[in-house]
């Protein structure tokens, strides 16, 4: 397997795996390729840094505390050291949050690139008021939070239900 770092046409960078770099081909040029974040087709490779692993014989400290933050103020106390979490912290509470966003999702609607037309009949009273999610540019969105609609974004990506193998 290999994991290479993806843009779409719109900017959005994500990371997919394949079974190798000729599988990546195959499927960009079968069209079976589209961004998690707006569904946009054109995706090509993104620049991405090497995983270069560290050498065999080194002795790594995984525990080792962060170091603290930079104070804007010349004369305030520098704050303790704090560790940093473990990877499986770091996982379980991933899991945990991609579990709420899955809970909170259950009632609601996919209206995909609607989201921003719909949430604004709703907010007009226009239409009944549902929960609802779906896709939205950064314009959009910021006009709408600009407007005082009560949006948020979405942790993780959503798979729109056509998408879905």
């Amino acid at each position: 397997m290999i994991v290479f770092d993806l843009k779409c046409g719109q900017g959005h960078v994500f990371e997919a795996w394949f079974g190798s770099s000729a599988a990546f081909e195959d499927q960009k040029a079968r069209g079976m390729l589209a961004c998690p974040m707006c569904g946009d087709g054109d995706v090509g490779k993104a620049l991405m840094a090497p995983n270069v692993g560290t050498k065999g014989n080194r002795k790594t400290d995984s525990s080792a505390p962060v170091p603290p933050p930079v104070s804007a103020t010349p004369d305030a106390k520098p704050s303790p050291p704090v560790e940093a979490p473990s990877p499986e912290l770091v996982k379980a509470a991933l899991a945990a949050l991609a579990q709420m966003q899955a809970k909170a999702l259950e009632n609601s609607q996919w209206v995909g690139k609607s989201f921003a037309t719909r949430a604004r009949a709703m907010h007009a009273g226009e239409e009944d008021r549902a929960p609802i999610h779906g896709q939205a540019t950064a314009e959009e969105a910021r006009e709408m939070i600009e407007d005082g609609l009560p949006i948020a974004p979405l942790p993780f990506p959503v798979v729109p239900p056509e998408a879905r193998n």
